[in-house]
């Protein structure tokens, strides 16, 4: 069975190099020490910088739930994962690092998960090289100090084919239970998530028709209706958002550099290449069963292929790197496995530390002391621009930067607080708010408004653009403005958030 893993009776995979398991245990300190190192290097050193956009739907959803301004966007409060925000803020109050921890505590309970199924398909030692090949990929790292779902979903993903191989080891029903709610968390935490339902069913089919399981057909068609009673309504919701898909797709349609590249496929392919010219052309210790590469790989690659081919046929692309953050655990595996058939017994520990190294090379941004958990710094754009309008005497035009933020939704008198504006929650404006849509100056609704702000004479004195989205230019286009001839402009980037400041003058620069 696939549960005595590919090292076990039916499938030994290191058992001839080491077949009494001798010699393979060696210290864990030192990797307890570098897994601390990582942890502290990696997920804790970004967890107070700045919000990124979508972590402030997070804050605006934990503070405004079932606010009615998400008519417009039904889908981004629907999820399991917010609960976890809203217990921490009201635990540990309102900063970044609060409303972070829920992601934190996940992504190591995936670690975890990630470890075992290690452990339990691939070899007892390659538990630790799979955690820190983990570790290595950008994506963990990321959603792990994330205020947004995906560590929870990846969680949920890890811990649920983490039991499926428990239960169709041993058929006993605690496991097919627990299997249950993780795969039913997976969806219920985001809705792109649902190509993952395809790996369960794979798997699945090849260990039942390999005879690789126990589960007899009543008990696997229990869960399948328990499983399928728990995703019905989520499916309904998915549905209904189908149907105007085209007014939430904020991606263009992946190119062939872009697909390729979230496939991550460099990570297994330098671990193999590396131990195999290590070991001098050294012959594998044996062969891993057919289902354990097929549920790795099906769980690798059906998230990027499945949203991939939707994204085609539909034209409405769904082809964004979050949503294939499920996937990342298999990278992980697959490298391991990968590494396994190479991999001397007694140097498994060896081989996680090099693991270790390589994660902190490459990932911990070593040559500064500190760094931003992602490129948008909205917490330094909004206290410049607290600086520069330091009251309402001083006009601010704030974008939204959300897709849905346009006309009919937006409107120059839109209520606050909304979703359309939601990043005004985590990090308040102070200056008088002229609210602009998502879209630019080709909008005629959008442009009729900002045309009437100057020829009313609103924008008067100085003023500024907070959060100009690039390719919009509304900054360009006032600067361009005869009404403004003469004035002071400047653009002020942090990170992909730009601040553009007006001032009366006799000179323009940008």
């Amino acid at each position: 069975m696939l549960g005595s893993g590919i090292y076990g009776r039916s499938h030994s995979f290191a058992a001839a190099r080491c077949p009494t398991g001798a010699g393979v245990t060696g210290r864990r300190w030192p990797l307890v020490l570098l897994l601390a190192v990582c942890i502290a290097r990696l997920w804790l050193v970004p967890v107070t910088s700045s919000y990124w956009v979508d972590e402030l739907v997070t804050v605006f959803v934990v503070k405004h739930p079932g606010h009615a301004s998400f008519a417009v966007a039904p889908q981004v409060p629907e999820s399991i994962y917010y609960w976890l925000p809203r217990i921490s803020s009201a635990l540990f109050g309102q900063s970044e690092a609060a409303y972070r921890i829920p992601s934190l505590i996940a992504m190591a309970a995936a670690l975890w998960f990630i470890a075992r199924i290690a452990v339990r398909a691939i070899h007892p030692q390659a538990g630790w090289f799979a955690v820190f090949a983990a570790l290595s990929i950008r994506g963990i790292d990321y959603f792990a100090v994330d205020a947004r779902p995906y560590a929870l979903g990846i969680l949920a993903a890890s811990a649920c084919i983490y039991f499926l191989i428990r239960w169709l080891d041993s058929a006993r029903w605690v496991d097919a239970a627990v299997f249950t709610v993780c795969a039913a968390a997976v969806w219920w935490d985001q809705l792109m998530f649902w190509p993952f339902y395809l790996v369960i069913a794979l798997y699945f089919i090849v260990r039942v028709r390999n005879r690789e399981t126990p589960v007899r057909a009543s008990q696997w068609g229990i869960v399948s209706v328990c499983l399928l009673a728990a995703l019905v309504p989520r499916a309904l919701a998915a549905l209904d958002l189908a149907r105007d898909a085209t007014a939430h797709s904020f991606a263009t349609l992946p190119t062939f550099h872009i697909f390729e590249h979230e496939w991550h496929w460099n990570i297994p392919i330098l671990c193999a290449s590396a131990l195999w010219l290590l070991t001098r052309f050294a012959r594998p210790h044996g062969e891993a069963p057919r289902s354990l590469w097929v549920l790795l790989l099906a769980w690798w690659l059906c998230q990027p292929a499945a949203l991939a081919i939707y994204s085609e046929v539909t034209g409405n692309s769904v082809y964004v790197g979050r949503y294939f953050s499920t996937m990342l655990p298999a990278v992980a595996l697959v490298a391991t496995l990968a590494v396994a058939y190479w991999m001397p017994a007694q140097r498994w520990n060896l081989a996680a530390a090099c693991m270790a190294v390589a994660a902190l090379i490459t990932q911990g941004h070593l040559q500064s002391l500190s760094y931003r958990h992602d490129i948008s710094d909205w917490r330094a754009a909004n206290e410049e621009t607290n600086r520069f309008a330091p009251d309402a005497s001083v006009p601010v035009i704030v974008v939204s930067p959300f897709i849905e933020g346009r006309a009919p939704a937006w409107n120059p008198g839109y209520p606050l607080p909304g979703f359309l504006y939601a990043h005004l929650e985590g990090y308040p404006v102070k200056g008088r708010l002229l609210l602009f849509p998502y879209t630019g100056p080709e909008d005629p609704d959008a442009r009729r408004y900002a045309e009437s702000l100057l020829r009313t004479r609103q924008l008067s004195g100085k003023w500024a653009i907070y959060g100009e989205i690039p390719g919009r230019d509304w900054g360009k286009w006032f600067a361009a403005r005869p009404e403004l001839a003469g004035w002071n402009h400047a653009a002020k980037k942090f990170g992909d958030v730009v601040v553009v400041e007006f001032t009366a003058g006799t000179s323009s620069t940008r």
